[in-house]
Formats: structure tokens, C-alpha cells, sequence
């Protein structure tokens, strides 16, 4: 996860009604860039907020609202949902952006080494300890301590962070002095605090402690109108601004679920790059990854207000990439005769 300092809240497009009413000659062409509030330096790490989608838009608004305001915040969302983005644009919206955003992922580090990476150890407080040991409060001071994948912190040490909120001092590992906290907590997970709470194995005077005020990041598949304004700033980050897009590929993508939201569309865009040998995104540059859970019923899909002339691209878009590109055994699968398929490419620009 990145330390970047570099996020704000953004002025968005005008809202449409969804991404399937955008003329795909909009698409193709090089959409323009959404204003930021404070650098355009800024805009490429904003990834993850950008669209125009009213679930995107109540989450720009909380972070306006909430930026300034000296309570704690808890992101939820999905893996891969941007809940780090939102944390670092609440920091540099705020007046602590000029001081540190740090980073502890509670998944990422041994529970025996926690307390001395939140904290702080002094010299010789337990083997290893041949020097002082600033933690993430101590190096967070005046800015903003973002505690990713909260959920993950074990039970045991939770009394002590607790404490900390509470008290606003801490005192390292091995340490007779205490220091003030001077930082500002954000946290985020990805699990339900609310059944962990019921399953004992997260306090609930913590949870509510945490909980001063919440985001919920939605998920990418719930907010699909956005994938017109999120895919170029994406493919600019990636290196691919001059990068265009075909009406084919955006209805690929736009008919995927992204179980892996924000994050896995942003691989599978850098992955597309590495095959394009122009400067024009193809459909057959795609490559998906195959969803974990059990396939949707068909009378489940999201196939309602799809033109047919969508659906006929999606169908032969999706069979070539699945044939890797072999258009007679495409159009064997398609059912439809080789110089039937040719024709179809080419009305449908897929050459």
C-alpha cells in the first residue's frame, strides 16, 4: 500500500443516467479530465473515487465534510474498493495534509511485534532491541495514522489501543515515559465489525470508539456508470494516456462483476496494455480473471437497458478472447459461419 500524500476531493462530471447512455464515440475519444480542489498533480492518485455515480458522489461529499473534523473515521468497504484512497484524501483535505500520513496494516505485521510498531520499543526491551524504535503514532505526529485492515488486530491487543484513543498518550515498549498523540485516526476494514463484535472477537467499546463517523466504499459492480471517467485516469496512471478505448471494450468490461473492485480492474488494464500494439484498446486485449464465487444465474445477469448491438459485441468479444483470437473456432462456438463473423468485425470496428 502506498504512503503517497497526494489525494483531494474532487468536482466531478455532470451526472448521466448510466454508462450505457454515453454515444460510444464519447468513449473513444480522450475524456476529459475531472477538476481536483487543490493540484492537478494530485489527479492520478485519485483513482478509486472518481465517477458520477450518487454512491461515489456521497462518499466525495463525507470526505468534504468529515476532512476537518477531529473524530475518527472508519472506511468500510470491500478488498480493493479504494478505502485507502478515501483515508489519504480526508488527510490532504484536511489542515494536517503538510504533516505525515502513515500507514499500519494490523494484517501485515506478527501479532508479537504489534505494540512495538504501533508504539514505539526503547533500547534492550526485548532481544533484538539494539536501538530506539519511533511507532506509527510517534511518526504520524501532527498528520494523520491510518489503520488499515482494523478488523485484523488481535483481541488481545485491542484493550491497549483503546487506551491510547481514549488517553490520547502512549508509552513505548520497554519505556517509563509517555508521549502525547498528536495524530489524527483513520481505520478501515474489509470485515464486518458489527458480527465481530457478536462473535467476541472484536470489543465492542473499541468499535464504537472507532466508529465516530463512517464511510462506506461501494463496491465497483454497484457503481459500473462510472467506468467511463475511472478507465482513463487508470490507463493514464499505467503510462497509456494516449491510450484509446473501443466501444467493445468498454462493454466488456462493463458486463465483468470485478469481485476484485478498483484494484483488480487496474491489473487487468495494465495487463491489456502489454498487448496493444497501437494506441487503441481492443476487446480482445482483455484478459479476465475467471470469478471465484459460483457463476451468476442467467436471469441474474445485468443484461437490462443493453442494446442487442451491445449484447451481439459482448458475445463475440468475450468467444474471441476465450478462442485467444482464433476467429474459426470463434465462430464455430458463435454458431455462425467464419465470413459471417469477418463481417460482424468489421461493422463492429473489432478488426
Amino acid at each position: 500500500m502506498s504512503h503517497t500524500q497526494s489525494v483531494s476531493p474532487l468536482a466531478f462530471l455532470p451526472p448521466v443516467t448510466t454508462a450505457f447512455d454515453l454515444k460510444r464515440s464519447a468513449v473513444v475519444q480522450k475524456l476529459p479530465r475531472p477538476a481536483s480542489l487543490r493540484s492537478s498533480r494530485r489527479d492520478a492518485t485519485t483513482c478509486g473515487t472518481d465517477g458520477r455515480s450518487a454512491q461515489i458522489r456521497e462518499v466525495t461529499d463525507l470526505i468534504g465534510r468529515l476532512a476537518n473534523a477531529e473524530v475518527t473515521v472508519a472506511i468500510l468497504g470491500e478488498t480493493g474498493s479504494g478505502k485507502d484512497v478515501v483515508a489519504r484524501a480526508l488527510h490532504e483535505g484536511s489542515h494536517r495534509s503538510a504533516k505525515p500520513f502513515v500507514v499500519f496494516d494490523c494484517g501485515a505485521v506478527p501479532a508479537n511485534l504489534v505494540e512495538s510498531e504501533l508504539y514505539g520499543h526503547e533500547r534492550g526491551a526485548f532481544t533484538g532491541a539494539h536501538s530506539e524504535h519511533q511507532g506509527a503514532f510517534e511518526r504520524a505526529r501532527g498528520g494523520t495514522l491510518f489503520l488499515d485492515e482494523i478488523g485484523e488486530l488481535p483481541l488481545e491487543l485491542q484493550p491497549r489501543l483503546l487506551r491510547v484513543l481514549d488517553n490520547r498518550r502512549i508509552r513505548r515498549v520497554g519505556g517509563s515515559r509517555e508521549h502525547n498523540v498528536e495524530a489524527r485516526v483513520i481505520c478501515a476494514t474489509n470485515r464486518n465489525l458489527a458480527h465481530l463484535v457478536a462473535a467476541k472477537k472484536f470489543r465492542e467499546d473499541l468499535y464504537f470508539r472507532l466508529a465516530g463517523a463512517v464511510i462506506s466504499v461501494p463496491p465497483l459492480r454497484e457503481r459500473k456508470e462510472d467506468l467511463p471517467l475511472l478507465i482513463p485516469r487508470l490507463l493514464e496512471e499505467l503510462g497509456g494516456a494516449d491510450v484509446q478505448l473501443s466501444p467493445a471494450a468498454l462493454d466488456l468490461l462493463a458486463a465483468h462483476s470485478w469481485p476484485g473492485n478498483v484494484r483488480e480492474l487496474r491489473n487487468t488494464l495494465a495487463c491489456a496494455l502489454a498487448f496493444i500494439d497501437g494506441h487503441r484498446l481492443e476487446a480482445h486485449h482483455i484478459r479476465l480473471m475467471a470469478s471465484t464465487s459460483e457463476p451468476p444465474k442467467a436471469d441474474a445477469l445485468l443484461l437490462g437497458g443493453l442494446t442487442l448491438e451491445s449484447l451481439e459485441r459482448m458475445a463475440i468479444a468475450q468467444t474471441l478472447t476465450q478462442s485467444r483470437g482464433n476467429k474459426l473456432h470463434a465462430a464455430r462456438v458463435l454458431g455462425i459461419a467464419p465470413s459471417t463473423l469477418y463481417e460482424k468485425l468489421k461493422r463492429y470496428g473489432m478488426s
